[in-house]
C-alpha cells in the first residue's frame, strides 16, 4: 500500500508539473495578445506601500500624465502606491493604463485607475510582460521588490540579453546611498565595470523623466527587444 501511494504521489506530482505548463503558456499568450496592440509604453515601477498624498505618489501620478502627454502607453503592476498613481495620471489624461497585477496571499488588488489590466499567477510570466512591451523603465522609491525590478533590467542590458534602453531611477535621495555602495563595493571590488554605471540615471522631477526618455531616442539608439 506504502508504495501505491508513493506512486499514486508521484503521479500526480507529474500531471501537476503539466498542467501548470499549459497555464503557464496561457498568461503569455493572454500576455502577448493584449500588449502587443497598446503601442509604444512606458512601465512605472515603485512601492505599493506609497499612500496618496505623499510626495513619491503625487511625482508618480504627474508622470503618468506626462508619459501619455508624450505618447506612450503606461504599465504597472496594477497595485496600490505608486502603481496606482501611474496609472491614475496616465487614465485621467486620457491615456492608456495598463495593470498587471499579481495573485499574493495578502490578496493585491487591481487598483481602479487601468483601461486594460491582466492578473497573473506566475511572477516570472507577469515580469515578463512589464519588459517586452517597455521602452523605458521608471523606478520610484521602493523596497525588495522595486529593487529586484531595478535590477532585472540593468542586469539583462550588462549581460547584453536585452537591447539598451532607459533604467530612470526617481529620487535622489532614496537612491543616491544605494549608488554609493554599488561605486564602493561592486565597482571599486571589480564586480563590475565602470560603464555598467552608465545604465541607468537618476533623475528627481517628473519632467526630467520625460527629458531622459526623449534624450535617448532622439539620439537615434536601438529599440528594445526581449
Amino acid at each position: 500500500m506504502k508504495g501505491m501511494d508513493r506512486m499514486d504521489t508521484q503521479e500526480s506530482f507529474r500531471t501537476e508539473d503539466t498542467w501548470r505548463v499549459f497555464r503557464i503558456m496561457a498568461e503569455f499568450v493572454d500576455g502577448f495578445e493584449t500588449l502587443s496592440r497598446i503601442g509604444p509604453a512606458v512601465t512605472v515601477f515603485g512601492s505599493a506601500r506609497t499612500k496618496p498624498g505623499a510626495s513619491a505618489y503625487n511625482e508618480a501620478e504627474e508622470t503618468g500624465r506626462l508619459l501619455v502627454n508624450a505618447g506612450y502607453a503606461v504599465i504597472t503592476g496594477g497595485g496600490p502606491g505608486i502603481m496606482e498613481a501611474a496609472n491614475k495620471g496616465a487614465k485621467e489624461a486620457g491615456g492608456t493604463s495598463v495593470g498587471l497585477n499579481i495573485d499574493l496571499p495578502m490578496e493585491q488588488k487591481l487598483n481602479p485607475y487601468t483601461t486594460h489590466s491582466l492578473s497573473f499567477r506566475y511572477f516570472f510570466a507577469r515580469k515578463m510582460m512589464l519588459v517586452k512591451y517597455a521602452k523605458a523603465f521608471v523606478i520610484f522609491p521602493g523596497g525588495f521588490g522595486t529593487l529586484d525590478e531595478f535590477f532585472e533590467p540593468v542586469t539583462l542590458i550588462q549581460t547584453k540579453r536585452m537591447e539598451v534602453f532607459p533604467v530612470i531611477l526617481v529620487g535622489r535621495a532614496h537612491w543616491e546611498e544605494l549608488l554609493k555602495w554599488m561605486k564602493a563595493h561592486l565597482l571599486e571590488g571589480d564586480y563590475i565595470s565602470p560603464e555598467d554605471m552608465h545604465i541607468f540615471e537618476i533623475v528627481d522631477r517628473p519632467e526630467e523623466v520625460i527629458q531622459a526618455i526623449e534624450h535617448f531616442y532622439a539620439d537615434g539608439k536601438g529599440e528594445t527587444q526581449t
